[in-house]
């Protein structure tokens, strides 16, 4: 059987999901990768509201498509970052809030959180799925790194510096993929610059650092 082929709808966020799905499948595509913001996937609606859910399954299937996975990238990214002026313009009002680093990032983790609990009630109200083993529930994403601005280690680092970069990235993601283990949600992690992963070296220091977690998994495209 061929592999699906999808598109992340990230970069179309402009256009509303009603707007995109049918030129989504004019270009010949599957399926898609639904973005955490524009109007294509709100994760509080879909935490709370199976009408939500079940009205974008409908879109889909009115274009021929369906969804493999949600993309919540830019909440991720303020998870481990160190939080400056930049992130207020990738994330919404209510992780933001008013700006302060450690509230920003305890609020980006509580919305993965809820995120990972909206994605697994949104894969579960697929249409025509028997069980939870018939279609995984997948939420990709970032992480951010507070060490990533020591890549280049001149001055050079200090002893240990980079190993609490790691702690930091286990102690903030561990509670998460502890949820999503709970409810049956992987969690891909697009290995990117700016990510705790960011080559194959820095990806199985990432994964030894929350223990081989089963709900942690890495993406290389």
């Amino acid at each position: 059987m061929p592999r699906p082929v999808t598109l992340f709808t990230g970069q179309w966020a402009d256009l509303s999901l009603e707007e995109l799905a049918p030129l989504v499948k004019e270009m010949g595509y599957d399926g898609v990768e639904l973005a955490c913001w524009g109007d294509h996937f709100d994760v509080d609606q879909a935490a709370k509201s199976k009408k939500y859910l079940n009205e974008k399954w409908e879109l889909l299937a009115d274009h021929g498509l369906t969804c493999y996975a949600i993309s919540s990238h830019l909440v991720g990214q303020a998870i481990c970052d160190n939080i400056d002026e930049r992130h207020q313009g990738i994330l919404p009002p209510d992780v933001w809030g008013k700006g302060d680093p450690e509230g920003v990032r305890k609020r980006a983790a509580k919305k993965m959180i809820t995120t990972g609990k909206a994605a697994r009630k949104f894969f579960d109200a697929k249409p025509g799925r028997k069980t939870r083993d018939d279609f995984p529930a997948v939420v990709n994403g970032f992480t951010g790194s507070s060490i990533w601005h020591l890549l280049y280690s001149f001055p050079p680092n200090l002893p240990g510096q980079i190993d609490a970069g790691y702690k930091d990235f286990a102690d903030r993601f561990g509670p998460i993929m502890d949820v999503f283990q709970e409810n049956g949600i992987k969690f891909g992690l697009e290995v990117h610059p700016t990510e705790i992963a960011f080559d194959i070296a820095s990806a199985q220091r990432a994964l030894e650092a929350i223990d081989f977690h089963p709900a942690f998994g890495f993406n290389y495209d």
